[in-house]
């Protein structure tokens, strides 16, 4: 019997390795940003929350769009093309920027070309994927997502020490890995053998969204809850700087992050296709509750270490699940609107939740941001095992009268 990673076609696999490269590029800059937006460009913690909480707000809003037309074309791949490529080519413009107005506007084109191609991959991963290993296809495209997460840091760190500290060098050198991306999925991916293509037209069409039942907008709510719960990872940057580690070292701290979301993000998607998902998303919350506590309860750089690790197993244990959950909710020529809604709703939800972790910090300091972000975990716990059980899978179907 084939294990389950033999299993996987062979797209799947190259998608993985696309996100890797981007997220290499991405995560070369990101890292970084928050240090050069506040240290050089002289921005507030909270100007450095709001733009990201905008930047991600302004992806999930682009999913809406593109996971939609794919669905109307039955085309996912050459959107995903112009997607990756928009954001390749906006790259040189962080190591060009004079002011902060020129890093929003290159953060949000940034983030618009990962809004285009975010929906239509993840509905090419669920239409290439048989239920039964869908969640570990999810599981292994963001582990190795999350492996460039990891060595983009790594080289960020490296290249400031070996270029002393010359944040815009870095950022040009990020367009290498961005452009690899592109070149892989134009040459590496192909369609579904038989894309889904809406047959009731408009996908957006009131029709359509009757079409998606309570157990797709439960999937949804939950993804916006946790996004309340888990603000932007900007501001585990700005607790390292707090905590004394230098500069040019603070990159590690995404690289552990990373390192502990590339470890359990495969593992907890295989265990998805198997166990009760609600239990593994309430796990991953108290694992978040124990990283903002010890995040908020001291600045040592020992404690932020830890704090970070855990943080990083809570994003490999909930993200490519509710991806997941989200394949197994919607109907198989609507996957691409699903996927657009849930990322448009998480990205108001990062937005509203990132914006209010940069003006408490600004206010109150960062132990109060994460005690805050603590007891917005144990609310959303204890909803989540009050009120929810998990939705059960929808019958695949193109017909608008469909349960």
């Amino acid at each position: 019997m084939k294990t389950t990673l033999k299993k996987l076609p062979k797209s799947i696999w190259m998608l993985g390795l696309v996100s890797m490269f981007m997220d290499i590029s991405s995560e070369m800059i990101h890292s970084l940003l928050p240090l050069f937006m506040v240290g050089t460009l002289g921005a507030s913690t909270f100007t450095v929350g709001w733009i990201e909480g905008l930047a991600e707000g302004s992806a999930m809003a682009a999913k809406v769009f593109s996971g939609s037309l794919s669905d109307y074309l039955g085309k996912r791949k050459w959107l995903a093309v112009f997607g990756y490529a928009l954001s390749a080519v906006t790259k040189p413009l962080f190591a060009l920027a004079p002011d902060i107005g020129f890093i929003i506007t290159a953060r949000l084109t940034d983030r618009i070309g990962k809004g285009i191609r975010g929906a239509p991959r993840d509905a090419l991963i669920a239409d290439l994927t048989p239920p039964d290993i869908r969640g570990a296809a999810f599981g292994l495209r963001q582990s190795l997502d999350t492996l460039g997460a990891l060595i983009g840091p790594l080289l960020a760190v490296i290249l400031m020490l070996l270029w002393a500290n010359d944040f815009r060098k870095i950022f040009w050198l990020a367009l290498i890995p961005a452009l690899l991306a592109v070149v892989l999925l134009v040459f590496g991916v192909v369609e579904a053998d038989q894309p889904q293509k809406s047959k009731t037209g408009n996908p957006i069409s009131k029709i359509n969204l009757q079409r998606l039942n309570k157990a797709y907008w439960w999937v949804v709510a939950i993804g916006a809850v946790f996004t309340l719960a888990r603000f932007s990872e900007a501001f585990l940057i700005l607790r390292a700087q707090e905590s004394g580690i230098p500069i040019a070292l603070i990159p590690l701290v995404i690289a552990l992050m990373n390192l502990a979301y590339a470890g359990c993000a495969y593992p907890f998607g295989k265990l998805s296709d198997k166990f009760n998902r609600v239990h593994l998303l309430a796990g991953g919350l108290l694992v978040l509750i124990a990283a903002d506590l010890i995040l908020a309860s001291s600045s040592h750089w020992l404690a932020l270490l830890v704090g970070v690790f855990l943080w990083g197993i809570h994003m490999g244990m909930t993200q490519g699940l509710l991806a997941a959950m989200v394949a197994a909710t919607a109907p198989e020529d609507l996957r691409g609107t699903a996927y657009g809604f849930f990322y448009l709703v998480s990205g108001i939800a990062l937005l509203i939740a990132s914006s209010v972790a940069g003006l408490l910090w600004d206010r109150f300091g960062a132990a109060v941001t994460f005690y805050a972000g603590a007891i917005f975990c144990l609310i959303t716990l204890v909803a989540l095992l009050t009120y929810s059980a998990e939705p059960a899978e929808t019958v695949s179907s193109t017909s608008p009268d469909s349960p």
